[in-house]
């Protein structure tokens, strides 16, 4: 599973325990969705400027 999915995993979590009262719980687990989303959002951007540039390209 990569990062997306386990960013989603957290949010689910985090909504569930927000909803069953676990605030804490709830807190913590938004905490690590943010921060995994934003470790994708990084690695997709440099990613997507590399395939600009050709870093890597095939030809």
């Amino acid at each position: 599973m990569g990062l997306l999915g386990w960013a989603i995993v957290a949010l689910v979590v985090s909504l569930i325990a927000g909803g069953l009262g676990f605030t804490g719980v709830a807190r913590g687990a938004a905490t690590v969705a943010k921060v995994l989303f934003g470790i994708f959002l990084v690695v997709a951007v440099v990613l997507f400027i590399l395939l600009l540039l050709g870093v890597g390209a095939v030809t």
